[in-house]
């Protein structure tokens, strides 16, 4: 009975209309990584789902798993728990298993090249050097077509390891930003799923353009 209800489930999911979204956190699962740089993504996938309120308590594909219906716009929520560098492990076989187009798989992830709590949505792109970004194009075969929200955590200091950097957990200046930024990026995807992505991204980073010129000279 419980194999019948899920493939209802599924069915419902792969074949309603319109098609569903896929929203993706990239981090590392566990409370060694809890409240780290690295672990944005996660911590985005958080606010997205407590702002609706949908549960995220199933593991499928490797991966604690949720759904929901967000004004009527059927959504899928996925925090991958293969680590970060295996991302793709459960992000491919989750779009294959639902049979999404890679338009509209989002994938949200730290970003060092903006500044600490300021926020961009892509409709594309490369992987540039991030892993995770990096294991989800192996596992779309090369492909870069899919969005993203980067969430900036900010260059690290100095002479500092960028890895080491990104594995600390926030202090109380940059923390204050990044809780500020996850109202922002939980209401920006919440356009996406009512608006589509094209008109809310360009309404989303023009705010944020202003923001990144305010910050980028502040420290954290």
């Amino acid at each position: 009975m419980n194999e019948m209800l899920r493939r209802i489930c599924r069915r419902n999911f792969c074949t309603c209309s319109p098609r569903p979204w896929l929203f993706v956190g990239l981090g590392n699962p566990g409370d060694k990584y809890r409240g780290t740089r690295h672990n944005v993504g996660f911590e985005m996938l958080d606010a997205f789902a407590n702002s609706q309120g949908i549960h995220m308590e199933t593991i499928h594909c490797k991966a604690m798993f949720g759904k929901g219906f967000v004004n009527g716009m059927p959504v899928l929520l996925a925090k991958p728990l293969t680590y970060m560098n295996l991302s793709g492990e459960s992000i491919g076989p989750l779009a294959a298993y639902y049979k999404l187009p890679l338009n509209r798989v989002v994938v949200f992830h730290d970003d060092m090249d903006l500044p600490c709590g300021v926020l961009r949505l892509h409709p594309k792109g490369g992987h540039n050097r991030h892993n995770g970004l990096k294991s989800v194009m192996y596992h779309f075969r090369g492909n870069g077509e899919f969005p993203r929200l980067r969430i900036g955590i900010g260059r690290p200091p100095g002479q500092m390891d960028p890895k080491a950097f990104m594995l600390q957990k926030f202090n109380l200046t940059a923390r204050e930003r990044i809780d500020a930024a996850l109202l922002e990026g939980a209401h920006a995807l919440e356009q996406v799923l009512s608006k589509g992505f094209s008109e809310s991204s360009n309404c989303f980073n023009t705010t944020q353009k202003y923001k990144h010129i305010r910050l980028q000279t502040l420290p954290t």
